[in-house]
């Protein structure tokens, strides 16, 4: 392709060649006026000295004709995940780059839409998305846009006029006009709770096209029996649900499905509240003044979170002297208001060293056996106490204790070692110095003789004898170090231990710290994958269900990475809530973001997108209806119509190569010039 143009190249600076120019038409002017002969010729060599001095210049083009650029913008997000949208934007996306390969000088990018896999991104941002594309193409070549979307779009510029997009900008809705929705939307979740306490959380069911009868919805919370409540559509509902434990507490609202409705995935809510504990409230009984009791003390008081509440039995069995042990003490002994009547609002009760006496008769310990059946903790550290005739096993307390002692207390020096199953609790596991065969501990001397079950046994001593057992009974559970030397870590004998982080460990494990739980299943997102862990007692972990936001059922094997921990990895393909089950256990995980944002509504909408398209010349049409014919359209006309969508024509190209022709540099304009100048002189002699 040749272009022709024409420009000037002034030999003189503008400035004095219009002085010349006035100066040459002024005396041409004064000729005419006194009627003097040759006027006009006069005036013609003037203007061919001015057209000489301007130096007009010739200039040809070699040009290269450049397509213009179109860009599909495909939604596939969340909202778009159903089986008929999914079909009709393939089909749609298909069509279009059909329609555009057909027309001239017309090239096609498209991209794609995801919703909630990044951090920070919620929602659909399909104009995020063309913007990023836009900057790769010039602003001359951009013909417009196409989104196929069903309409939910979340970062449409809220000036429709001053988008800036500099094209005109379409839409192809995938959905219809006579969808049907029904979705639980979340008004007010309280973020964290406290533990025993009830929460109130707050919710609605929101219809579209349904017929605004009353609905029957299920709320779970805790893997306990679901609350059917009758709810009205648009109406706010208040429910009351309990913060059972620590860490997360999942709440599951669902409703039941519209017949013929576009997607039950938002159906389903799910509120996660995290559980707190307020001050932790510890009862500790100490037997006897010993080494090891000032330990004790020392941790749980440090502990700001702790609210200590410790006794100590000054008077040892053997010395009785008829002292009444009311005269004992400086203040009363409220056994009665600690062990009856109270003893449910402690969550957990350490003994330490103590043996059976008259402060403590067999029915408060038959309701300790109680209070552990109900849930509550106990734990147990012993010394040769244990192992007498008035120890604690020989009380209503034994239906609770797991190692029942033999008798013997053996005596020598020990380094405390991890058994099979103690690497495998997280207890346990990663105590400071505990890998290895040899532990780099120091050693202790003294172990009450005991047997437990090797399941419940974590730690062991001389002769590989049980040294710290972990036990449940009903729903309770017990925790039993067996030796009174533990101190020796705390004083640093031997090179000292990890006597602090053992004592906090054992305690919040009695307490049901999720982190500490032997069996449990979790998810998190790292990156762009989902990571799923199982901790488990069991040489193998059952393989795990993961049913995907969208419905899709995934089944992972999972692989052990150190003993009694499993994990498995899924790609993050979809933005949302994961359900996890691998037959006992589940667990949710949320990948990218929940999105709420994205599930909030997904009945297809013209709404959103039309101001854009109607400021920009084009326009959105509903797919229902058919795909649109693709046309090019020369700037400043029409850009859509019934049936029809428009991209603009912009004649784009780039020059090759350039030649400029001087005209007065010719032989032919310099003959011209002469020419007029001889005949002007030929006049003038005659």
């Amino acid at each position: 392709m040749i272009g022709w143009s024409l420009s000037l190249a002034p030999l003189l600076p503008w400035p004095v060649i219009a002085l010349l120019a006035l100066a040459g038409l002024g005396l041409v002017v004064l000729l005419g006026i006194a009627r003097a002969r040759g006027t006009a010729l006069r005036a013609l060599a003037l203007a061919l000295l001015v057209a000489a001095l301007a130096n007009p210049v010739i200039r040809t083009e070699q040009r290269e004709t450049l397509s213009d650029i179109a860009v599909a913008v495909v939604d596939r997000s969340l909202s778009q995940q159903s089986e008929e949208r999914r079909a009709r934007t393939d089909a749609a996306a298909q069509a279009l780059r059909s329609a555009v390969a057909r027309l001239p000088g017309t090239e096609l990018r498209e991209v794609e839409v995801t919703s909630g896999l990044n951090d920070g991104e919620d929602g659909t941002r399909s104009f995020a998305t063309l913007n990023a594309a836009l900057a790769d193409i010039p602003p001359e070549r951009f013909a417009g846009a196409v989104m196929i979307t069903d309409g939910q779009i979340h970062d449409a510029p809220p000036e429709a006029a001053q988008s800036d997009i500099g094209g005109p900008v379409h839409g192809l809705i995938t959905g219809s006009r006579a969808e049907k929705d029904r979705r639980i939307a979340l008004e007010k979740v309280p973020r964290f709770g406290m533990v025993g306490q009830d929460q109130i959380i707050s919710f609605r069911v929101e219809e579209v096209n349904g017929p605004g009868a009353p609905v029957s919805v299920a709320i779970s919370a805790g893997g306990e029996a679901p609350l059917v409540t009758e709810v009205m559509p648009g109406r706010t509902v208040e429910v009351t649900v309990p913060v059972s434990h620590g860490g997360q507490n999942i709440i599951e609202i669902t409703a039941p499905p519209l017949d013929g409705e576009i997607s039950q995935q938002n159906n389903r809510a799910i509120a996660v509240i995290e559980g707190v504990r307020d001050r932790l409230r510890v009862l500790l009984v100490s037997g006897e003044p010993h080494p090891g009791e000032r330990t004790w003390r020392n941790l749980l008081k440090a502990d700001p979170s702790v609210d200590l509440v410790h006794f100590t039995i000054l008077r040892p069995p053997e010395k009785q002297d008829g002292t009444p042990t009311r005269e004992l003490a400086l203040i009363a002994f409220p056994t009665r208001e600690l062990f009856v009547d109270k003893l449910d609002q402690f969550d957990l009760v350490i003994f330490d060293r103590y043996r059976r006496q008259t402060v403590l008769p067999a029915a408060y310990m038959a309701n300790i056996a109680r209070y552990v059946a109900d849930g509550g903790a106990v734990l147990i550290a012993s010394g040769p106490d244990l192992a007498d005739e008035d120890g604690l096993y020989y009380t209503p307390l034994s239906d609770v204790i797991a190692a029942a002692p033999t008798g013997d207390v053996l005596e020598g020096p020990f380094k405390p070692r991890l058994t099979g199953q103690g690497r495998k609790h997280p207890v346990t596991r990663d105590l400071p110095g505990a890998a290895g065969e040899d532990p780099d501990w120091g050693r202790w001397f003294r172990l009450v003789d005991t047997s437990a079950k090797p399941e419940d046994t974590l730690m062991s001593g001389l002769r590989d004898k049980p040294l710290l057992v972990l036990s449940r009974h009903e729903k309770g559970r017990v925790a039993q170090l067996l030796s009174d030397q533990g101190w020796l870590w705390a004083r640093g004998y031997d090179g000292g231990g990890p006597q602090t982080e053992l004592l906090r460990r054992i305690a919040h494990w009695l307490m049901k710290e999720p982190d500490l739980e032997e069996e449990a299943l979790s998810g998190r997102q790292s990156g762009g994958k989902l990571l799923i862990e199982r901790r488990t007692m069991a040489d193998d972990a059952e393989p795990v269900n993961v049913t995907l936001p969208s419905g899709k059922v995934e089944t992972l094997s999972l692989r052990e990475i150190s003993p009694g921990r499993f994990e498995a990895s899924l790609p993050v393909t979809e933005a949302g809530l994961y359900r996890l089950t691998d037959g006992k256990l589940i667990a949710v995980a949320a990948a990218g973001s929940a999105d709420a944002r994205e599930m909030s509504n997904l009945v297809a909408t013209a709404a959103v997108l039309d101001p854009v398209a109607r400021a920009t010349g084009g326009g959105v049409h509903w797919l229902e209806q058919g795909q649109p014919q693709v046309v090019k359209v020369d700037a400043g006309r029409p850009m859509s119509g019934t049936g029809w969508i428009g991209l603009r024509a912009n004649h784009a190209h780039r020059v090759i190569s350039v030649a400029d022709i001087p005209l007065f540099a010719t032989l032919l304009s310099l003959a011209a010039l002469l020419l007029c100048f001889g005949a002007l002189w030929y006049r003038e002699g005659r």
